[in-house]
């Protein structure tokens, strides 16, 4: 069976929360595992509406601004006075011990699990069993970063009919080939991988700007992405604001999908001003890269594989 890969918008406005959308926050579940990419105020509370566990290990900060930043404190000490014991990760770029530091020990409260605070960098790789977290640059006037989940190869796909042809019994034996060991057949035979395991496939490439410009550094951690989760949080009539506080807008960031080759693009980070009717940001975006939406809260998006059967 295909492995589950999937995203949960918590939040998708921009700096201050409305009735409709709260401030940033996203909850990756892959395989029975939930990681969060920044965690804006109000977040624990979302996490509750949405069905999103509190069994993650760690939260990647994609920034310091208030924004991406509030719910920290609060979701740490509800996870205390639920007698959590297992620790957290918390990452961020350049200033993470300072003002992530700041953050969890906020209020009269000790915490009451084990918090690690590691500061990361744009080129970092954190390896995982099956993925990596990539850190990347972004530009949005402080020191920024977005991250791509990137699954390692998958084994090539196991020709079950050659192997039956080959009179290779169905079991162990098909499970060692297809990991691409020889197996020694029951008659003495010796078999190898040869002709009965394709080429290895890609797995899933999945990236979250947080706030940024269009920039050359995010086009390249995008390329050929599953599914581009991109900052909009202005239309077209907003360009020079945009600029001048290091936001893209609703075009920019199709453009930023189109010249990556992503597959799919989502936007978010919606400023406040769309908050009832987006619709003007989404066909600005859809006349640029048509397969764009817009996300809302609450909003699940699964991620399959490119070569899955429709």
């Amino acid at each position: 069976l295909p492995l589950m890969l999937s995203i949960t918008f918590l939040g998708t406005g921009a700096s201050i929360p409305t009735i409709d959308r709260n401030v940033a926050g996203l909850a990756v579940q892959r395989e029975g595992e939930t990681i969060l990419f920044d965690c804006g105020e109000g977040s624990q509370r979302q996490m509750m509406r949405y069905g999103v566990g509190f069994s993650f290990r760690e939260i990647f900060f994609s920034h310091y601004h208030a924004d991406h930043l509030l719910g920290v404190t609060g979701l740490l000490r509800t996870m205390g006075l639920q007698d959590r014991t297992a620790p957290v990760v918390l990452y961020g770029p350049k200033g993470a011990q300072r003002v992530l530091g700041t953050a969890i020990t906020l209020g009269v409260e000790r915490n009451k699990f084990p918090v690690e605070i590691l500061e990361i960098k744009p080129g970092d790789r954190l390896a995982r069993d099956e993925y990596d977290i990539v850190v990347f640059a972004t530009e949005h006037r402080a020191d920024t970063v977005g991250f791509a989940l990137v699954e390692h190869p998958r084994l090539g796909r196991f020709n079950p009919e050659r192997a039956r042809e080959l009179g290779i019994p169905e079991g162990p034996l098909w499970g060692q080939l297809h990991r691409g060991k020889p197996v020694t057949l029951p008659d003495g035979r010796t078999v190898g991988p040869g002709d009965l395991v394709g080429s290895p496939r890609s797995g899933r490439r999945l990236v979250y700007t947080g706030d940024t410009r269009p920039h050359l550094s995010v086009i390249e951690a995008s390329r050929n992405a599953d599914l581009l989760v991109h900052e909009a949080t202005f239309g077209g009539d907003e360009l020079e604001r945009a600029r001048e506080t290091g936001h893209s807008t609703a075009a920019e960031a199709a453009r930023v999908a189109l010249e990556a080759g992503a597959r799919r693009l989502v936007l978010t980070h919606i400023s406040s001003r769309y908050n009832r009717d987006a619709s003007e940001l989404l066909a600005e975006a859809k006349a640029v890269f048509p397969e764009t939406v817009i996300a809302r809260d609450g909003m699940t998006v699964d991620i399959p594989y490119a070569d899955a059967a429709p």
